[in-house]
């Protein structure tokens, strides 16, 4: 084993991780706009936490299961992409639903980077509140900033996203 990292046990699978399905859910389902892919991408991340070696001690287990789910969801995102790329079938979509489709995951790509290049208090706050739902007072708890520099934060980022989109 090398060093930094440790096998999970059952019971802190069970206690740490599982809980946060419904999170993670609504992570993937933003992100992959299918419930049944977005089911079947928590049931990846969960295969992938259980059977790996974890990276040290994981401070925050939400925040790494989402970071987690959010690149799982674009790696499925880009291979069905390129699945795409081979040649239709007779039973292949109809033009205007691949264009639809690629213009769709195009935006969410657009979405993802815009997301991304906001700054790190930005970006955790929006986070916290759109994909794991939390409220003012609980994003308040985690990060210790009051509840007005949040809505700040917030409102930046919004602002921030709405001009580079």
């Amino acid at each position: 084993m090398a060093a930094g990292r440790r096998i999970m046990t059952r019971q802190e699978f069970i206690k740490d991780y599982l809980p946060l399905s419904e999170a993670l859910f609504r992570v993937a389902y933003y992100i992959l706009e299918d419930s049944g892919d977005a089911e079947d991408a928590v049931q990846d991340l969960f295969m992938k936490i259980w059977t790996s070696e974890l990276p040290g001690t994981v401070g925050n287990p939400k925040a790494y299961c989402i970071t987690m789910m959010r690149n799982l969801c674009i790696d499925r995102i880009r291979r069905e992409r390129n699945i795409r790329r081979e040649p239709l079938s007779d039973t292949a979509m109809a033009d205007e639903d691949i264009i639809r489709t690629t213009e769709s995951r195009e935006t969410l790509d657009r979405v993802a980077r815009a997301i991304d290049s906001l700054p790190e208090s930005q970006r955790n706050v929006l986070t916290m509140r759109a994909f794991e739902n939390l409220s003012y007072e609980e994003i308040s708890h985690r990060t210790g900033m009051n509840a007005l520099t949040l809505r700040v934060l917030l409102s930046q980022a919004r602002r921030k996203l709405k001009r580079e989109l």
